[in-house]
């Protein structure tokens, strides 16, 4: 994998805390992987939730539907 360089501009507080790292290149792609992997979880809960509820309807029609299996001893 190839390496590109970036100018950047920090916020002082954010600056300070990279003076103190001394792999800062490593140190923020880390950061930034870690941010990216961690938004990708987010967004795939956030489906699976709007998911779940776009079927609670159909499933509870479907639940319906065997109810009458219940009371003959199935």
């Amino acid at each position: 994998m190839g390496a590109v360089r970036l100018n950047i501009t920090l916020s002082e507080d954010v600056a300070e805390i990279l003076n103190k790292v001394s792999n800062k290149s490593k140190f923020i792609a880390e950061a930034v992987r870690d941010y990216h992997h961690r938004k990708q979880k987010e967004k795939l809960i956030q489906e699976l939730k709007e998911g779940y509820a776009n079927t609670r309807t159909e499933d509870r029609e479907v639940s319906k539907d065997w109810e009458t299996t219940v009371d003959d001893g199935i």
